[in-house]
């Protein structure tokens, strides 16, 4: 069979449908058209494993768009900033955080993570049905910017609620879409908060490299020099940090809310993990790397819950110039969406792809808790633009489910009817979630 030029449509698809309910639509249009299907002329949607690694991995021929959630903030070249970073300057910077994100920099701080999520535990108030998606960013967004900036953590925690408020105003649905240089509301108020974030962030940077005491955390592997690349300019530290900032906590608390969920319907499960997490210190700052991995029934049904429940379900690329994927011609300009979640949900790659089975990680061939074969197990994406936190994340959300399932039970409020909604716009949320954590005995 020679090259197909036209993927499949469904004969009701388009936008409107689309919107209507994005996860239906995306199944059908797997089950129905098959690995990459179209949604509308110039709009294709990469549906399987195999797809969807290919245009996250070809990154030149499908590039990452730039972020319009932080973009870099306009500066004039002046002595007091040196003027924006230099695209180069960026992706020093990226490489530069990455040595403070890497698994081995996550596996040596894990005494340092366990007490944030075992003080979440602690704190959730007992025998009431409460929202627990507000609670649950708040001890991520601790532990994250904890992580990123230690000491100086306290005083820039306020800017990084702000930061993840103003990223909470831009994306919230709108009946218009402007264009990007039109000067919104909300762009105004996220541009007030970069700007904030900066101003609290630039004397931490001055007073570090001045002392010379420049830090473990991430902060400090940047502003440490590189054998390559020599010493990151001011403004490439400060510029590419807020983004990080709030991914730290605002994709694992869409995660984190899932898998609650998953404990309050699953109670075998929540019983397994809590035996499991029996083995853990009593002084949560005594974890280690090896406490985690003995943690592996907790890992596997945290890689479950992702793999069911993907927070980023659907990621964005262009192809700049005409391409081919899956046999089928893609033309220049067009939209590829890689979808995850029906990638996840490929009986071709995951036996029962839709039930529960966090056991799945500890039986089949080459799998294991918090990995799979590569390119199908696509919840941290993969590639060149693969998520930088997954490591952190993994660790937090075991250690999170770990002590929550130790401390508690975890049930849904009685009724017929769901206490959440479920959002598909920015992410896989379960907005409003209400659960209710009883002792164990």
């Amino acid at each position: 069979m020679g090259p197909r030029d036209e993927p499949p449509r469904l004969p009701e698809g388009g936008f409107a449908a689309w919107s209507s309910d994005r996860l239906a639509m995306a199944r059908r249009g797997a089950e129905e058209c098959g690995d990459v299907w179209q949604l509308e002329p110039g709009v294709y949607v990469a549906a399987a494993a195999g797809p969807c690694e290919a245009v996250l991995r070809r990154a030149q021929d499908f590039p990452k768009a730039p972020s319009p959630l932080f973009p870099p903030l306009k500066r004039s070249r002046s002595k007091r900033s040196g003027g924006a970073p230099t695209p180069e300057e960026r992706a020093h910077a990226h490489a530069a955080r990455m040595r403070g994100l890497r698994a081995q920099a996550v596996a040596a701080r894990i005494g340092e993570i366990a007490p944030g999520t075992a003080r979440f535990a602690d704190q959730w108030p007992t025998d009431q049905d409460v929202e627990v998606l507000p609670l649950v960013r708040h001890a991520l967004a601790e532990i994250g910017v904890s992580f990123l900036f230690s000491e100086d953590a306290p005083a820039l925690l306020p800017r990084a609620a702000q930061l993840f408020l103003a990223r909470e105003v831009l994306v919230r649905p709108s009946r218009w879409i402007w264009p990007r240089w039109i000067p919104t509301p909300a762009r105004r108020f996220r541009t007030r908060q970069q700007v904030a974030f900066t101003d609290a962030l630039r004397p931490v940077v001055r007073r570090r490299r001045s002392s010379g005491h420049l830090g473990d955390d991430v902060l400090g592997q940047m502003l440490r020099p590189s054998p390559h690349y020599g010493l990151l300019p001011e403004e490439a530290v400060l510029d590419t940090l807020p983004g990080i900032t709030v991914a730290t906590f605002e994709t694992p608390s869409r995660a984190a809310g899932w898998i609650l969920l998953h404990l309050a319907r699953h109670p075998w499960a929540a019983d397994r993990v809590a035996a499991e997490a029996a083995s853990l210190p009593m002084d949560p700052a005594a974890t280690t790397s090896a406490h985690l991995g003995d943690l592996r029934f907790t890992q596997a049904v945290v890689s479950e819950v992702l793999r069911l429940y993907p927070p980023s379900w659907l990621l964005t690329r262009r192809a700049p110039r005409q391409t081919r994927l899956a046999d089928y011609t893609i033309d220049a300009g067009s939209t590829v969406l890689v979808c995850p979640y029906t990638a996840h949900r490929d009986p071709r790659e995951f036996s029962e792809p839709d039930l529960f089975r966090p056991e799945r990680w500890l039986e089949e061939p080459g799998a294991s808790a918090g990995s799979a074969k590569p390119g199908v197990f696509l919840s941290f994406g993969t590639g060149p633009h693969g998520c930088e936190g997954a490591a952190l994340a993994m660790t937090v959300l075991t250690l999170l489910t770990a002590h929550t399932a130790r401390r508690h039970h975890v049930s849904e409020p009685p009724g017929p009817e769901p206490t959440y909604r479920v959002a598909t716009l920015e992410g896989l949320a379960t907005v409003g979630l209400r659960l209710r954590a009883t002792p164990r005995g």
